[in-house]
Formats: structure tokens, sequence, C-alpha cells
């Protein structure tokens, strides 16, 4: 089952390649770089930390050897005599104990610092990629937005950048750290006796075959867990937008049954992990085991013809046990490295793709807009050669007011979205006041083209945050946008007024509520070209007046465009273009086009 927003099937995913990999690598660690000096620090307390480890051991075979057994051997008497003379730290057994709880205390102190270091950089590192997908999800055209849909960019720029915290903070430096300290306990082991040494590494050639027999599955397996996390992302956010909907048609049953197709999916994905997880911990243990076994079998053959001292023996069983705890994180950070890999690409390949960003800010046109707009032979299709404007042309000066009528995908809304610039026309040239639309600064012209759409978007805040929108605007020009709006009269009703919070969406205020506010904010923004998209769909007569009133005022001395359903609030505009599948069938004065008898006095006539 497909969840909306999913982004592609799960069957179609496919594991990144090694190529992709090397190079998101590269890239994460590339983001290191500022804080390298950080790095190299946490790098240091890494080795302390490790030379602690390995040299636990170590005193525990001089403590068995030089103390233990000479006291069970010769009593107490011989070890005074052997001590009496002898360094304190390393020749006293008092010495030893505290050289051993000093080792300690300083490798848990190196292990302190490093994490407060270390999980300082990681989180600046997530927070810029936030930022910086965040950023880039805004500047995307509306076209991307649409092909990639919800799931897929919540997914993006939340759980893969969450993931790569696992990257930063436990398997960087901790690759390090275990590899670091496997070499160094080789060493160690090479040093005090080679012989036991390559009886305890005779097993690792068995752990790493299938560590790497198993690789592939995981990684095809962490694929089609992110891209499911994507489609269930997707789901929910339509699902909780649509509600109403979904409740007001009793879909709920069908929707629940949707998701737990898409949950059933991912607890089979998850449980494989899991499954792999459980599997390979207990096998590793056992392979360790059987790896300790050996060492001792030998040892003790070793120990009784006196060939290795039993200092030795017990300093091998401790550097064994290290041997294989870092060997078993390894085993298990590459399952972990294969998923943050994995995110690491989806959202590299997100926040690089900047071939096609908005630049609102980028050099251009910034004048001051007079208002004159001009289509010329414009084709645009949201899809292939599926035409929803055919050559349309039309032409308006400053301060015209003008009307799109015309029956459900005439492309009346398009036009809109074409002026704005939210599309580019796959044909022909749109311009305003004579500059071509491609030539304007993307911020003056949006800032100076104001819309209202029939659905009212409101974020949660004060309703006078809702009208400036974070803008330079003053309380008194938003009071005044309110009451232009012929809004004031329901804000002042509420508890606060201006200062009254709106909940998500608006969903406590009625659709006429919601489409007076969003009317007031294009007002307030005083712009020089007013877009109104079957702004008063929703709204009742008596409203429909006072806004009427409201529109006369402030579209003097500037453009204004009207998409209209409701042909009430047309009549006295300038030009009205009756569009038909694309292109304009009708245009002229309201009185003008019903002398003419066709098909926009049909359309008059049917709504009485």
């Amino acid at each position: 089952m497909m969840g909306p927003g999913g982004g592609g099937s799960v069957n179609a995913a496919n594991a990144i390649s090694k190529k992709q990999k090397h190079s998101a690598a590269m890239k994460l660690v590339r983001l290191m770089l500022p804080y390298l000096p950080v790095i190299i620090v946490c790098a240091l307390l890494c080795v302390a930390l490790n030379l602690a480890d390995l040299l636990k051991p170590y005193i525990m075979a001089i403590a068995v050897d030089d103390f233990i057994t000479v006291y069970a051997g010769f009593g107490s008497e011989k070890l005074k005599e052997m001590t009496a003379n002898a360094n304190w730290f390393t020749g006293t057994l008092m010495g030893l104990g505290t050289t051993y709880f000093l080792l300690i205390l300083g490798g848990q102190l190196a292990s302190f610092a490093q994490s407060m270091l270390l999980n300082k950089v990681c989180q600046k590192i997530l927070h810029s990629l936030r930022m910086k997908a965040f950023d880039h999800i805004h500047r995307m055209k509306l076209h991307d937005l649409d092909a990639m849909g919800s799931g897929r960019l919540l997914t993006r720029s939340t759980n893969d950048i969450e993931a790569l915290d696992e990257f930063y903070g436990d398997i960087l430096l901790g690759l390090f750290k275990d590899v670091f300290l496997l070499a160094g306990i080789i060493v160690m082991m090479f040093i005090m006796d080679w012989r036991l040494a390559l009886v305890a590494f005779a097993v690792v050639p068995v752990i790493c075959g299938i560590t790497f027999a198993c690789r592939g599955a995981l990684r095809r397996n962490f694929v089609k867990m992110k891209a499911l996390i994507g489609q269930i992302n997707g789901f929910i956010a339509e699902s909780l937008t649509g509600i109403r909907i979904i409740q007001a048609f009793n879909r709920e049953k069908e929707k629940y049954e949707e998701l737990r197709e898409l949950n059933l999916a991912y607890r089979k994905t998850t449980m494989f992990q899991v499954f792999m997880n459980s599997f390979l911990r207990p096998l590793m243990e056992v392979i360790n085991t059987i790896g300790i076994a050996l060492v001792l079998l030998y040892g003790f053959r070793l120990v009784g013809l006196n060939v290795v001292e039993v200092g030795v023996l017990v300093a091998f069983n401790s550097y064994i046990k290290q041997f294989f705890e870092p060997i078993n994180d390894l085993a298990e950070k590459y399952n972990t490295i294969q998923s943050s890999l994995v995110s690491a690409d989806r959202v590299f390949s997100m926040i690089e793709d900047d071939s096609d960003l908005e630049e609102p800010d980028a050099p251009g046109y910034d004048g001051q807009m007079r208002g004159e707009i001009e289509f010329r032979d414009v084709w645009f299709a949201y899809v292939g050669e599926e035409w929803v404007l055919r050559g349309l042309s039309f032409k308006c000066s400053p301060g015209d007011r003008v009307a799109f009528v015309g029956a459900t995908g005439a492309g009346k809304t398009t036009i809109i979205s074409l002026l704005s610039h939210f599309y580019v026309p796959q044909k022909g040239q749109i311009l305003i006041d004579d500059v071509p639309l491609n030539d304007w600064k993307l911020s003056a012209l949006r800032s100076q083209i104001g819309v209202v759409l029939q659905d009212v978007f409101l974020f949660v805040g004060t309703i006078e945050d809702n009208v400036r929108i974070h803008a330079d605007i003053s309380s008194d020009q938003v009071r005044r946008a309110v009451e232009l709006a012929q809004a004031a009269e329901f804000v002042d009703s509420l508890p606060g007024g201006m200062n009254h919070l709106v909940a998500e969406r608006g969903a406590t205020f009625s659709t006429g509520e919601r489409q007076l506010l969003s009317f007031a904010r294009a007002i307030a923004h005083d712009p020089h070209v007013l877009v109104l998209d079957e702004a008063t769909a929703n709204i009742d007569s008596n409203t429909e007046a006072l806004i009427q009133k409201s529109i006369d005022t402030i579209s003097r001395g500037r453009t204004s465009i009207f998409i209209a359903h409701r042909l009430s609030t047309i009549r006295a505009c300038d030009t009205i273009y009756f569009l038909e599948s694309g292109v304009v069938a009708e245009s002229g004065t309201h009185d003008e086009l019903m002398a003419l008898n066709g098909k926009y006095r049909a359309l008059v006539e049917e709504q009485g």
C-alpha cells in the first residue's frame, strides 16, 4: 500500500553504492573540520583513556607475579625484604593498588571530558544541518515540493539528521578508540607472549567473515526502513491536515487500515533488524568465549611447563576480554554506520541539489512596481504537455481592475501562480512594468504583490502576528488593515482582541473569519498589485457587501486581479476575461459581455 508523500515504492529502494557511501562519509567528516582543534583534544583524551585501559591488566600481572606468588611461596618476610627499598608506586602492593585506582580515575575523567566536548561539536553540526535543510525546503520551487511530498521532506529534515548523531557521537571517535585500543592490546599481548596472542587471534577471521556476510542484507534493510518511515510521516501529516474530511465522510476505519499496512511493513523491516542484532550479539559472545577458553587451555599448559608466569595468564585473560569488546563494538558500529550513511546520503542529496532553488535576494530588478501586467502567448502545463494555459495573452494597465472567470480547471488560479513566480511557463513571456518576470528580484516581486487565497492558512500565534507575518508593520497599520477588511468587529469580540491566540490553522475560526484575516493580511502589506483568488467564495452576502466597500477603497491606484466564482463581486471591473481550456474565450466589461449574449452571460444567468 502506498502512503501519501511516501516517495515511491519500498520495493524500488536500492542500497546506496560504494561511491555514494564514500562520498557521504567524506562530507560528514568535512563538517567536522571547523572544529578540528576540539576534535584533536577529544582524540588525545581518547588516547589517554585507552592507555589507562591497557595498563590495568599489566599492573595486575605485576601484582600477581611479583607479590601474590611470592607471598604464597615464601611468606610475608620475604615479601617485605623484596620491597624494602623499591619504588613505592611500582615496587609495593599498596603503590600498585594506588596506581591502579589513579588509572581508573584518570580514565573516567578523560571519558567525561571527551563526551562533553564531542557532544557539543556534534550538536553544533546537527544544528547547522537542520537549519540548512529548513532553508533549502523554503527555497525549493513548488513543483519540486509537490514531487517530493511532505513525508520525505519531514523525514530528511528530522529523522535522517537525528540519525547522524550516532555517527558523530558514537561512531567517529568510537572507531578511533576501538581501533587504537585493538592496536594497543595486540602490541601488549605480543610483548607478553606471542604464542598466547596467536591463539587469541584465531577466532578473529570467523568474526570478520560473519560481519561481512551480513552487511548486504543489513544495508538493504536500512534503505527500506528509511523509505517506509518517510511514507508513514507523510501519511500521518496528510491525515492530520484532512482530519475533518476523514471524520465527515466516516473514513476513519479505511485510513486506519492504510496506516496499519504501512506499519506492518515497517515492523517487518524493524524486526529483521532486531533479529540480526539479537542473533549476532550472542553469536559473537559464543565465539569470544571459545577464544578465551582456547587461551586458558593453552596458557595452563604453558604455566605447567614454566614457560609462562601466572600473572601473564591473568593479564592475558583481561586483555582478551578487552580485545573482543572493541571487535564486538566494531561489528555493531558497522550496522550503525550503514544506517548513518544512508541517512547522510538522503540529507546531502536534498540540501546540495541547489540547481533549481529560488534565490529571493539574488540580483535583479527591484524598482517600485507600477502594476502594468502583460502575458504574451503563455503556455503552461504542470505535467508534460497537459496544457493548462494555451497561448494566453492579455494586458492590464496600472490601476486596472481585471477579473478572470470560467469553469473549474480553466486556468484561473494558474495565472496567479505564474504571476507570483511560483511556476515558470514553458512558452511565452510574462512582464510586469515591461520587465520580464525572470529579471525581477524575487523578494521585490513578491513583496509588492498581495495575494488573498480561498484556502486560508493561519499560523499559531496572535491575530496581530498573523496579519503582520513578521514584516516591519506597526500595530496601528495592522489595526487599520483589520478595519478595512471589515474584520474589526469579530476580532474585538475575541478574548484579547488583536492578541487573541490563533489555534493551529485557525481551526477555531469559521471559514469566513479566516478569509477576513487573510484579506487584512494582504491590505497590511500595502501591495502595488492586489490579487484575490476566490477571496469572497466562503463569505456570506452581508460580509461580502462590507468587503466590497473596502475593495473599492484599497484598489484605487493599484492593479487588482480577481479570480471569481461569485460574479457579483466583479461587475465593476474594467475588463473581465472568460477563460475556457486555458484560452480567452470572451473579454470586455460586464455590460459588453452581457451584450454579446455568449458564455459569460450564460454563466451570470445560471447564478441568477
